[in-house]
């Protein structure tokens, strides 16, 4: 019972599937005395407040959210599963490291608890009731060519019942909770006024389509949450810890701050940590998204699910495990997902309005008449059940997905994708678009710019390089492989090539040494004069990795590289302009790069960006705009889980796809603005269809209370209603997204790249 303290509680809410379902849990408990800083975060599933035990107990919390149809179990105890629900599996998110063990645990001990696979769509309760009603539906309209108008008509009730039963005990157990007032509520009042007036068929569609709509909410949950887990598993399981002399292998969640592990070729970081011996390149592409590896020398900091490309490394650990760089992302995709408020269905907000209103409307035109002026009771209960059909929202209910529907067509046919009205919503209301860098403006890898010759000609030099770089893993290596073999030129015979960690290549070639490096390798061993010095820092100025020939340490030429933008980014950045929106890059390069690429694209920037610098960075512009996150890698999917719409791109990791709410499938950063103008014409088109649906209402809600228009002329105003609205929405499935321009008057936000193969914006 209450011990009488005033403390954070944590539970663990299973059954969510979207916004509206954190909503309802949040307004089951808040109501409650002695609970305050409610946060209920979706994907996590999590239920987090502080309780005044004097004043409520942690059993009533517990109660509350049971009453309004999810399970609910305290912290680390196992979670309830409400039948047909989506849940968490175990393991998805880190758990804090339990006590270590100073001598480690033998190779066996590693084994995590089983994670349960989220279920399948037709697993689910949700899923056999959508099948259910489906057959039923579909089983009515064809008893139709069979057996008689009533036997089809007791199957369409029998289809509609069979769906509401449950959409009905969800409304009146909201009710109970004082929340009367729900789209549960909505569509059973609806569906139960079109039975009453015979409209069984209208009824059992509307339910179906309802169905399938909560049944796509839940699938969406369940993939958002399978790719959360995906992220905690770019940590390894087990790391290689010193212990008293030896190496063995251990759990990596039980490393301590302090310990020391040793990390292979080859092998992710297990935790983060200071390097204390080795040098070699490492590849933060997981954390910072950045293409080139970085080199990692004794004193450097290194990060938990990189990947350590060259030679052995020995780590000292400076954070634990749930506190480790991935931890942290992920504690962020949920502090995201829990912080922004999730934007209602304009159904749900307008019923608490509408419903009580015609209801109500109804009510008093069925018994102010009879009681006071003495008229014909039967007369006024029919006027009254045509009012209500007439307050039937069935035109809302389906012209406004319908509306949805033909937007998500048209997006997908134009590499599109939108993950439901609330994207297109925000993303219409869009006044500035952040976009990440690599991967997103660039195209994610290094590319040849220059090749500069100082003996011999460039295909000597070409000839060369590719020669030492034959089969490299790195990607400058394997950028100079592929810009030979662009030009022709054949990689020089090689042999005993071998790399040298953090500064290049070397092999033999004519029997002469030949080194490929960076520009400390040529300071090293004194071929750095003052005129190649000059050279050298001219290109880095423009943003570009260097890398000097050396035949028997004598220089023979410059190559540079840069992942270049793409074709399509100044336009983009410029169409965007065009639409009113501002653009920003964030990135994790340094300012030189980051400098020169945004001056290239005609765009403000920021740089040196960690993932948490991005979300900080995400929720300053958040403050006071409408912001859109582009990114593409999984250390993007904080700040595009922070944003009002994060967009992947269809190149991006799976992680960012899941996280994001939209995503670009051709990867033309031209779809950001054809994106936005789909939103804007969608939204556009919903407004029109609720103009449409109320105003044909609203005049027919006249003639009802005349006595001019009956039953029939009601069933004729809501189902015309329905048909107009649907037309009108039909009408964006002819809408092109993308726009004609003339890319040639932004050639000089392209690095004065006026490639014929620039790619054109217009679909």
């Amino acid at each position: 019972m209450a011990d009488g303290s005033t403390g954070l509680r944590e539970w663990r809410v299973t059954g969510m599937d979207c916004g509206s379902c954190a909503a309802k849990v949040r307004g089951a408990v808040e109501r409650l005395p002695g609970v305050a800083d409610v946060d209920v975060a979706l994907m996590a599933e999590r239920l987090r407040l502080t309780l005044d035990e004097r004043q409520t107990s942690p059993e009533s919390i517990e109660k509350a959210v049971r009453g309004v149809g999810f399970g609910i179990a305290a912290k680390g105890a196992h979670p309830e599963k409400p039948k047909g629900a989506f849940v968490l599996p175990d393991g998805a998110f880190p758990k804090a490291a339990e006590a270590p063990d100073p001598e480690g645990s033998p190779a066996g001990d590693t084994e995590g608890p089983q994670e349960a696979p989220t279920p399948s769509w037709y697993q689910t309760a949700k899923g056999r009731l959508v099948i259910g009603t489906g057959a039923l539906l579909a089983a009515a309209w064809a008893s139709r060519l069979v057996f008689s108008a009533e036997i089809a008509h007791w199957t369409f009730i029998l289809a509609t019942l069979i769906g509401l039963v449950p959409v009905a005990q969800r409304a009146f157990a909201m009710a109970r909770a004082r929340m009367p007032f729900t789209i549960e509520m909505l569509m059973t009042i609806a569906v139960g006024g079109a039975l009453v007036i015979g409209a069984a068929e209208e009824a059992a569609l509307v339910v179906f389509l309802f169905a399938v709509g909560e049944l796509l909410e839940g699938v969406a949950a369940g993939k958002a949450r399978d790719s959360i887990r995906a992220l905690s598993k770019l940590v390894p399981k087990t790391a290689r810890l010193e212990v008293g002399g030896r190496t063995r292998e251990v759990p990596a969640g039980r490393l301590q701050v302090g310990q020391v592990v040793q990390v292979r070729p080859g092998d992710r970081m297990p935790c983060d940590g200071e390097v204390i011996e080795g040098t070699s390149g490492v590849d933060e592409s997981p954390v910072t998204g950045e293409s080139v590896p970085s080199l990692k020398e004794p004193g450097a900091a290194v990060f938990a699910g990189s990947i350590n490309a060259e030679a052995l490394l020995r780590v000292r650990v400076s954070r634990s495990a749930e506190d480790n760089t991935i931890a942290r992302i992920v504690r962020l995709v949920e502090e995201a997902e829990s912080a922004r408020a999730p934007t209602e269905r304009f159904i749900d907000r307008f019923s608490r309005i509408y419903m009580p209103a015609v209801v109500g409307a109804a009510v008093l035109v069925a018994v102010i008449p009879p009681l006071a002026f003495g008229l014909a009771w039967g007369e006024w209960v029919y006027r009254a059940l045509a009012l209500l059909l007439i307050g039937c929202p069935c035109a809302l209910v389906i012209s406004v997905p319908a509306s949805i529907a033909s937007a998500l067509s048209t997006g997908a046919r134009n590499g599109l994708l939108m993950k439901g009205g609330a994207v297109i919503e925000a993303a219409a209301r869009t006044t500035h678009v952040a976009f990440d860098k690599t991967g997103t403006l660039t195209h994610g890898r290094p590319r040849v710019t220059d090749v500069s010759v100082l003996s011999g000609s460039e295909d000597d030099l070409m000839a060369l390089a590719a020669g030492v770089e034959n089969s490299a893993s790195h990607p400058l290596g394997q950028a100079i492989c592929a810009e030979a073999e662009r030009r022709g030129v054949d990689a020089a015979a090689a042999t005993g090539g071998r790399a040298l960690p953090g500064k290049g290549a070397e092999a033999s070639i004519d029997g002469l040494t030949i080194s490929v490096g960076s520009p400390r390798l040529a300071d090293e061993r004194g071929a750095l004069t003052g005129d190649l010095w000059t050279r050298v820092a001219a290109l880095e100025a423009e943003g570009k990795t260097v890398v000097i020939v050396l035949r028997e340490d004598v220089p023979q030429g410059l190559i540079a590289l840069r992942d270049e933008p793409r074709a399509d980014a100044a336009v983009a950045v410029a169409q965007l302009r065009t639409l009113g929106i501002s653009s920003v890059m964030l990135t994790g390069d340094n300012p030189r790069t980051a400098q020169a690429i945004a001056e290239g694209l005609g765009i403000a920037h920021r740089s040196e960006l960690m993932p948490e610098d991005k979300v900080a960075a995400i929720r300053d512009l958040t403050s006071d705009a409408r912001v859109m996150m582009i990114g593409d890698g999984i250390n993007d999917a904080p700040a595009l889980a922070a944003a009002h719409v994060g967009v992947a791109m269809g190149s991006g990791t799976d992680v960012a796809l899941e996280t994001a709410d939209a995503a670009i499938l051709r990867n033309r950063v031209t779809d950001v603005a054809g994106k936005i103008r789909l939103a804007r014409a969608t939204m556009a088109n919903i407004r029109q269809n609720i103009a449409i649906a109320l105003g044909l209402k609203a005049v027919f809600l006249v003639t009802t209370l005349l006595g001019i228009s009956g039953l029939w002329i009601a069933i004729l105003a809501d189902t015309g209603a329905t048909v107009l609205v649907t037309m009108n929405a039909l009408r964006l499935l002819f809408f092109r997204p993308s726009v004609a321009i003339d890319t040639s008057q932004y050639a000089n936000h392209d690095n004065g790249n006026t490639r014929s193969d620039r790619v054109s914006p217009t679909t």
